[in-house]
């Protein structure tokens, strides 16, 4: 069976075959979309502040790992996409952003991947929350004072390493 999508350019139609599950669409829309998104990407950096070390072809490949990370994403038209991938690109910005203004004022660590998860964290928010519930019980002071401590202990710890 040939797929719907085999001989078409036209995104719209593409983007039904994604939705639909079949195999290869997504590749096909990303080889049809790509340099749109690289000029949507580029011009979102020109608006950034100067020593933005993100570049345009990576924030492409983050937003695109954000939009087809779900199992069948749907989008009405390629207009839609545009759209949806536009967000995604200003919200790893604004992640980013947020990262650098909370390491400039003693947290977070250099131990994040590009959408702010702590590689040195546990797996989940759940399993990090039960840790800290269980050492706010054990130690008696409240949950917000053992993720203060945490944060503290991650930052002095990367400082110690980054000055071996």
């Amino acid at each position: 069976m040939i797929p719907i999508w085999e001989d078409m350019c036209d995104a719209t139609v593409i983007l039904k075959a994604i939705e639909l599950g079949e195999p290869g669409a997504a590749e096909k829309l990303l080889d049809l979309v790509y340099e749109e998104l690289r000029r949507i990407a580029a011009s979102k950096m020109a608006r950034e502040a100067q020593g933005q070390t993100l570049q345009p072809t990576a924030l492409v490949h983050e937003a695109w790992l954000r939009l087809v990370a779900s199992k069948n994403p749907k989008f009405e038209n390629r207009a839609h996409f545009f759209s949806a991938a536009a967000e995604a690109m200003r919200r790893i910005l604004i992640d980013i952003a947020r990262r650098k203004h909370t390491r400039r004022h003693g947290g977070g660590s250099e131990w994040t991947d590009l959408e702010g998860k702590d590689l040195a964290a546990p797996e989940s928010d759940e399993q990090l929350l039960a840790v800290h519930e269980e050492t706010a019980k054990a130690l008696d002071i409240s949950v917000v004072t053992v993720k203060n401590y945490w944060t503290f202990a991650r930052t002095w710890i990367s400082l110690e390493i980054k000055n071996l």
